[in-house]
C-alpha cells in the first residue's frame, strides 16, 4: 500500500488555431459585436486563446497531453492503471472521454471516468486519484484536465465569448514513500448553480433550452476569491504548513484579477503567482495542468518546491491542493 502519491511528470497541449484579441475582435465585428484588445484586458489579462479545429475532439487534446507527461515521466501508457479526465465538454453524452482517450493510448483494463466538476475538475480530479493511490487501488494515474469550450460560447455575448479557450493538461501521478500530495480540500454549493451554467439539455434527439455558457460575472467574482482564500488556508492546516511555505501558487487561470486577489490574501508576491491565462485564456478544467506545466517547463518550477493549487467553477464547486513537487 503506498502512502503518499507523487507528479512524476506534466504535460500539455494547445490546438495549433491561435486566436489573438485583435483576431476575435475583427471576427465579432463580422456579426455586429464590439469589443477590443484594450477592453479584453482591462478587464482580464487575456491577449489570446486557442481553439479546436472541427474535427478535433477533447480525448484528442488530452491524449496530446497524456504523452507528453508519460515522456516527461519516463512512463509508457501499459504502465498506468488509472486514468481520470475532468472536462465538462466530453466527446459525446457517453462513454466518458477518459475511455475513449484510454482507447487512443493503447491501454485496457484499467479503470478510466471522467469527473465533472468544470474548472475545479482537475483538483477534484487529483484528490480522487491521490485517494485511490493512497489506498492501494492504484499505483500509476494519468490526471487530466481537457476541454473545448469554443462549442458552448455564444459569439454574440462578448462577455463570456472573450473569456475562454481550448486545451488539455496532465499530469502522472504514482505512489510514493516520500510525500507529494500533501493535503487537499474540496467544496460545492449547489444553491448558486445559476450564475455559472450551460443550460441546455439533450432530449429526443434534439438540444432543449440553451445550449450556450451563461456567467454572472459579478456573482462569480464576489464568491471566487473568497473561496479560494478559505480553501487555501483549510488545505495549508491539514498540511501543517503556512502561507510562507508557498513557493507557487498555481490557480485556475480564469482572470487576472481573482488570481491576483487571492495572491494577495495569501501574502505572496505577485512574482510567485503562475499566470497563463494572458496566452490561453480561460480552459476550466484544463487551466491547472496546462499552467503547471508551463512552469515547469519553463524552469520556474523545480524539484523541491511547494506548490498551491486551486481552482473554483460552475457547480458551484471550489477546492485546493497542496503538493510538495
Amino acid at each position: 500500500m503506498n502512502r503518499y502519491s507523487r507528479i512524476t511528470g506534466t504535460g500539455s497541449y494547445l490546438p495549433p488555431r491561435r486566436v489573438t484579441n485583435q483576431d476575435l475582435a475583427a471576427q465579432l465585428a463580422t456579426t455586429g459585436v464590439e469589443t477590443s484588445d484594450n477592453w479584453i484586458v482591462e478587464r482580464t489579462g487575456i491577449r489570446a486563446r486557442h481553439f479546436a479545429d472541427p474535427g478535433t475532439t477533447t480525448s484528442d487534446l488530452a491524449a496530446h497531453a497524456a504523452r507528453r507527461a508519460l515522456e516527461a515521466a519516463g512512463r509508457v501508457p501499459a504502465d498506468i492503471d488509472l486514468i481520470i479526465v475532468a472536462t465538462s465538454t466530453p466527446d459525446m453524452v457517453f462513454p466518458s472521454a477518459a475511455c475513449i482517450m484510454q482507447n487512443k493510448l493503447g491501454i485496457a483494463g484499467c479503470p478510466a471516468f471522467d469527473v465533472q466538476a468544470v474548472c475545479s475538475g482537475f483538483v477534484y480530479a487529483l484528490t480522487v486519484a491521490d485517494s485511490m493511490i493512497r489506498t492501494g487501488a492504484a499505483s500509476k494515474a494519468l490526471v487530466i484536465g481537457a476541454e473545448i469550450f469554443s462549442r458552448i460560447l455564444d459569439f454574440k455575448d462578448r462577455t463570456t465569448c472573450v473569456l475562454f479557450g481550448d486545451g488539455a493538461g496532465a499530469v502522472v501521478l504514482e505512489g510514493s514513500n516520500e510525500p507529494g500530495i500533501l493535503a487537499t480540500d474540496l467544496h460545492a454549493d449547489g444553491r448558486h448553480v445559476g450564475i455559472l451554467c450551460v443550460p441546455g439539455t439533450v432530449a429526443g434527439g434534439q438540444v432543449s433550452g440553451d445550449p450556450f455558457l451563461k456567467m454572472d460575472g459579478q456573482a462569480v467574482f464576489k464568491l471566487a476569491v473568497g473561496v479560494l482564500e478559505d480553501a487555501a488556508r483549510a488545505t495549508l492546516a491539514k498540511a501543517g504548513r503556512t502561507d510562507a511555505d508557498i513557493d507557487w501558487l498555481i490557480p485556475h487561470q480564469a482572470n487576472i484579477r481573482i488570481m491576483q486577489g487571492t495572491a494577495k490574501k495569501l501574502k505572496m508576491p505577485l512574482d510567485k503567482l503562475v499566470v497563463t491565462v494572458d496566452e490561453h485564456g480561460n480552459t476550466s478544467a484544463a487551466s491547472i495542468p496546462l499552467a503547471l506545466d508551463a512552469a515547469v517547463r519553463g524552469g520556474k518550477v523545480k524539484r523541491g518546491d511547494t506548490l498551491m493549487l486551486e481552482g473554483v467553477g460552475g457547480g458551484f464547486t471550489w477546492g485546493a491542493v497542496l503538493v510538495d513537487f
